[in-house]
């Protein structure tokens, strides 16, 4: 299992809740603001899971889901947004991102599906290189 997760959002205060609702477990947050500097973090570390904002300064999150791909260790991707429903649940998971998980945030409930993305977190398959997604990652 591996505990890190990168939180993406332009939204400072929520990552230091998520932090401290994380506090009673062995996960510790980090923090990018922007999908730029996602792509840096993703670049130098590698993490259980990525929580990101469906909507982003410079992204969204299926750019971020994209980024996923093109690192050794493929984290499982959590979408956040203050007004989830059933069809940005549906578009989440069919476009093959781990979960919705809306918001306000609540404490167990975070926690718990956290714990169990980072719990699952595969090892990349050594062939996958060669089958990389086109992303907007490219023009950053």
């Amino acid at each position: 299992m591996n505990d890190a997760i990168l939180f993406v959002s332009p939204h400072h205060a929520d990552a230091g809740l998520l932090a401290d609702m994380l506090t009673p477990t062995a996960l510790h947050l980090e923090h990018a603001d922007s999908l730029r500097e996602a792509r840096d973090r993703l670049g130098l570390g590698t993490y259980g899971a990525v929580l990101t904002e469906a909507q982003l300064p410079d992204g969204s999150w299926t750019d971020v889901l994209n980024l996923t791909q093109e690192v050794a260790a493929l984290p499982a991707v959590l979408v956040t947004h203050r007004l989830a429903d059933d069809r940005l649940w549906a578009d989440v998971l069919d476009m093959g991102a781990y979960d919705l998980l809306a918001q306000p945030f609540d404490p167990g409930e975070v926690r718990r599906i956290l714990s169990s993305a980072c719990a699952q977190t595969p090892a990349k398959p050594a062939c996958s290189e060669s089958r990389k997604p086109a992303s907007a990652s490219a023009v950053l």
